[in-house]
C-alpha cells in the first residue's frame, strides 16, 4: 500500500474522535503522522489519548508538535504552576483525567510532553508546527520559541491577504516564501464559520475545533484529502468541553 503523510489536527482529549478518524482514513503503518500539538485540555480522554500516542509511534512513523496546551500542562505536572485560565480552558479536565495515573505512569507521560518538537520541515519543504512564528527569516532564526505554539499572526495575516496578490509582489510576505506550504493548527476555523480544512496563500489551517463544537480531521498533505470525525461533542455528550 503506497504510502502517505498525514497530518493531524488539535485533538484536546478527544480519543474517540481521534480513533474514529484514525478508522475513517484507513490509516496504516506505511503512513507518516504528523500531529500538530495541543492533545490535552478539552474532553475527558487526556491521560489516555496520551497513552495511545505513545503507543502510536511503537507501530507507526509519528511527528509530534508542540502545542501550547501541552507546555501548559507540562508546566503544571512539573512545576504545579498553572494559572485560573487554564483552568477553565480544559486545564481541569486533563487534570482530572490524570487523577488515577501511577507516578510511573506519569513519568512516562512527562518524557513524551517534553520530546515535542516546535516544528517539523520535511523533504519537500514543508513545514508543520502548531500556531506559527513572525521572523521574516524563517523559523530557524525566529528567537522567539513560544510563537512556535502561541502566535496567531500567521493565520491572520494569511486570512487578510488580498488572494491575487502574487509571490513576486514586493508586497508578498517575506516569511511565507520560504516554505512551499505550512501546516498549523492551534486558531480553530469555526472564527470563520468554516468547519473544513482551509487554505490561504500557502498555508494550511487544520484545527476543525474538535475541542469546541467541530469534528478531529486529518489532511492528506499531498493530495488534499481529507477525513473527519463526529463532531467530538457527540461522542462526549455528558461533557462541555474547552470553553
Amino acid at each position: 500500500m503506497k504510502s502517505r503523510t498525514l497530518v493531524i489536527g488539535d485533538v484536546h482529549g478527544a480519543l474517540r474522535a481521534l480513533v474514529q478518524v484514525m478508522e475513517r482514513a484507513n490509516v496504516t503503518a506505511n503512513d507518516t503522522l504528523i500531529f500538530l500539538g495541543d492533545y490535552v485540555d478539552g474532553w475527558s480522554d487526556a491521560a489516555t489519548t496520551v497513552n495511545y500516542l505513545i503507543q502510536l509511534k511503537t507501530t507507526h512513523n509519528c511527528v509530534f508538535i508542540k502545542g501550547n496546551h501541552d507546555e501548559l500542562f507540562l508546566n503544571w505536572l512539573t512545576k504545579e504552576k498553572h494559572n485560573p485560565q487554564w483552568l477553565l480552558h480544559g486545564g481541569q479536565a486533563t487534570i482530572d483525567s490524570y487523577s488515577a495515573l501511577s507516578k510511573g505512569a506519569i513519568d512516562v507521560h512527562i518524557q513524551f510532553f517534553e520530546s515535542l518538537e516546535n516544528y517539523y520541515l520535511d523533504t519537500e519543504n514543508r513545514l508543520f508546527l502548531h500556531a506559527g512564528f513572525t521572523n521574516e527569516h524563517g523559523v530557524e532564526k525566529e528567537a522567539f520559541t513560544k510563537s512556535f505554539y502561541w502566535d496567531r499572526t500567521l493565520w491572520e495575516m494569511v486570512l487578510a491577504m488580498d488572494k491575487n496578490l502574487s509571490i513576486d509582489s514586493v508586497y508578498y510576505p517575506k516569511r511565507l516564501k520560504h516554505y512551499a506550504e505550512i501546516y498549523i493548527g492551534h486558531t480553530v476555523l469555526s472564527r470563520i464559520n468554516e468547519t473544513t480544512p482551509q487554505q490561504r496563500a500557502n498555508v494550511w489551517n487544520i484545527d476543525t475545533a474538535a475541542a469546541l463544537k467541530g469534528p478531529l480531521t486529518i489532511l492528506d498533505v499531498d493530495t488534499k484529502e481529507f477525513w473527519q470525525s463526529e463532531p467530538a461533542y457527540k461522542l462526549y455528550l455528558n461533557e462541555k468541553g474547552r470553553n
